[in-house]
C-alpha cells in the first residue's frame, strides 16, 4: 500500500479487499494469510518492502499505485501481481496491452488520460473567474505528464492558461503554490500519486491559505477538506481486486486477465470549503454530485 499505515483513508481499502475475498470463500487466518507493507509514499521504503514481500514467495501480491508497482516489477517477473490505482499501465510498460497483459501483472486502472480535461471543466464551473491553472504533478511517474497533456488540450476552449508544476517534496509544494498564488484568478488541479496522497493535508491547507480553488482526482481529498473531486471509487477497485486474486489462486495467470477500467466515476463537493473560498457552487453542479459534504 502506498499509504502510511496510520492513514484513515488508506485503511478503508483493506476491509474492502477483505470483504471481496470473503464473498469468494477466503478468510484471513483460515485459508489465506496476508502480509502487509505500508510505504507512506517513501521510495526507499517501497523498494525495501518490495524485496521483503517477494522474498516471502507469496502466491500473489496486491499493489496499490504505480509507485508501488514499479519496484515490485523490478524485483520479480514471476510472482503474480494484481494492481489497483495505476493509470496507463501500457504506457508505463507494466503490461503489453489492456486486453492481454502478457506478463506477471494485471489489475485495475482508475481512468483514461482524457478524463483529466473534465477536471479543468469542473474548475471553471465551480470558479468561473479562474483564468490560470497550475497542475501539480509528481515528475517521477508518467501519469502526471499524460494527464497534463489532456488538460492542456481543452484549456484554450475554456479560456484558461495552464502550467505544469513538478513537486517532489513538501518544501517544493509550499514554494510552488505560494509563487503561483501571487497573481490573481488562479486555481489548482492535483494529479494522483502516492506522493500527493501522503502530502494531501499540506496541499489542502495551502489551497485554503492562498484562496485557490482546487480540483482533486478522488474523494479522499474532499473528505479531508478539499473543494471538489472527480474520480473512481477506490474502495470498489480494491473489492474488485479480490476477484482477480481469487482467480489467480485458483490457477489462472495474470497474463490472461484483462486490465479493467472503472464503470463509474463519482463527483464529490465540499460546501464548507466552497464557502471558505467565497464560492457559490452552481445548483446544476450540486445536482450532479454523488456526494455533498455540508
Amino acid at each position: 500500500m502506498g499509504f502510511a499505515e496510520s492513514d484513515r483513508e488508506g485503511q478503508t481499502f483493506i476491509p474492502a479487499f477483505r470483504d471481496g475475498l470473503q464473498k469468494l470463500g477466503w478468510a484471513e487466518g483460515r485459508n489465506i494469510r496476508i502480509d502487509y507493507r505500508w510505504t507512506a509514499g517513501s521510495p526507499a521504503d517501497t523498494r525495501k518492502y518490495a524485496a521483503e514481500l517477494v522474498a516471502l514467495t507469496p502466491d500473489v501480491i496486491l499493489a496499490s499505485g504505480s509507485s508501488v508497482l514499479r519496484p515490485l516489477l523490478e524485483t520479480t517477473h514471476t510472482v503474480p501481481i494484481v494492481f489497483t490505482v495505476v493509470t496507463d499501465p501500457v504506457g508505463a510498460g507494466f503490461v503489453e496491452s489492456l486486453a492481454r497483459p502478457g506478463g506477471n501483472v494485471t489489475g485495475f486502472t482508475p481512468f483514461e488520460y482524457g478524463m483529466a480535461g473534465k477536471w479543468l471543466e469542473l474548475l471553471k464551473e465551480v470558479a468561473p473567474d479562474v483564468t490560470r491553472a497550475a497542475v501539480l504533478r509528481d515528475p517521477d511517474i508518467s501519469t502526471g505528464i499524460g494527464l497534463f497533456g489532456a488538460i492542456q488540450s481543452v484549456a484554450p476552449s475554456l479560456g484558461v492558461e495552464v502550467s505544469a508544476v513538478n513537486v517532489r517534496n513538501a518544501g517544493e509544494i509550499e514554494r510552488a503554490v505560494a509563487a503561483f498564488a501571487r497573481a490573481p484568478r488562479g486555481g489548482l488541479i492535483l494529479t494522483g500519486s502516492a506522493f500527493a496522497i501522503a502530502h494531501r493535508d499540506l496541499i489542502i491547507s495551502l489551497s485554503a491559505r492562498h484562496k485557490l480553488p482546487t480540483v482533486y482526482p478522488w474523494r479522499i481529498y474532499v473528505t479531508s477538506g478539499g473543494l471538489i473531486s472527480y474520480g473512481p471509487d477506490f474502495n470498489d477497485q480494491h473489492r474488485q481486486a479480490a476477484s482477480y486474486v481469487d482467480r489467480i489462486l485458483k490457477g489462472e495467470k495474470p497474463a490472461d486477465l484483462p486490465v479493467q477500467a472503472p464503470s463509474k466515476y463519482e463527483l464529490v463537493i465540499n460546501l464548507k470549503t466552497a464557502k471558505t473560498l467565497g464560492l457559490t457552487v452552481p445548483p446544476a453542479l450540486l445536482a450532479r454530485a454523488d456526494e455533498v459534504i455540508e
